[in-house]
């Protein structure tokens, strides 16, 4: 299969562990090209040298990018357009905000609101205008079911899934005649790094009833 003909995926926030697994499905499919954005650039090379020892008829390459601001988040997505056309692009970056501190720190609230609800949207809008300059693609974020309704212990993050929530149903509605598919993904409570501090908080709560 030439370069040519691979498809391009290009996972945004690929050092989360869904986009690896979802990485690591493409590729035992069949060759593809993938573009992994992120902010550690350490990780994401770990990360393509694995899929490249998976598939090495596959081309991974590397991309850090600055996700809290629009000019960054454009050039990330122009990049990637440089490389080939974008047939898939996975938004999958977040990161699970400390309700407490939120209350205490106005800045850090802004900051998380920011990169779990305002990136991803400047994101899935600059992939979109991108695949509808390419004539097509599939858009696919992941949200959470956190943003169904407001709970004290997540209010913040929550938000900022409701955010991209209501954001994804618009954009779905705007693309539904063209070209263009938008995928909202709302996965329940899943066993990922990103979940370990609230895994052992069940750990511990168990024991004490035990």
């Amino acid at each position: 299969m030439q370069h040519n003909d691979l498809k391009h995926y290009v996972l945004v926030g690929a050092t989360s562990a869904m986009a690896q697994q979802c990485a690591r499905l493409w590729v035992s499919k069949q060759p593809a090209r993938l573009t992994l954005v992120g902010r550690d650039a350490a990780k994401l090379q770990a990360i393509a040298d694995d899929l490249r020892v998976r598939s090495p008829q596959s081309v991974v390459s590397v991309l850090t990018a600055d996700f809290a601001t629009a000019d960054g988040i454009a050039q990330c997505v122009q990049t990637c357009v440089q490389q080939a056309p974008i047939d898939v692009a996975l938004v999958a970056h977040g990161v699970l905000s400390d309700q407490a501190v939120c209350e205490q720190d106005l800045h850090a609230c802004a900051q998380l609101l920011n990169i779990n609800g305002v990136s991803p949207v400047l994101f899935a809008e600059a992939m979109v205008h991108a695949m509808l300059q390419a004539g097509g693609g599939t858009l696919a974020v992941i949200g959470s079911v956190a943003g169904d309704r407001g709970r004290k212990s997540n209010y913040v993050y929550g938000a900022a899934k409701g955010l991209v929530d209501r954001y994804l149903q618009g954009l779905q509605h705007r693309l539904a005649h063209s070209p263009v598919r938008v995928v909202r993904i709302k996965p329940g409570p899943t066993d990922t790094p990103m979940t370990a501090d609230l895994k052992a908080q069940g750990d511990r709560k168990s024991t004490r009833l035990n």
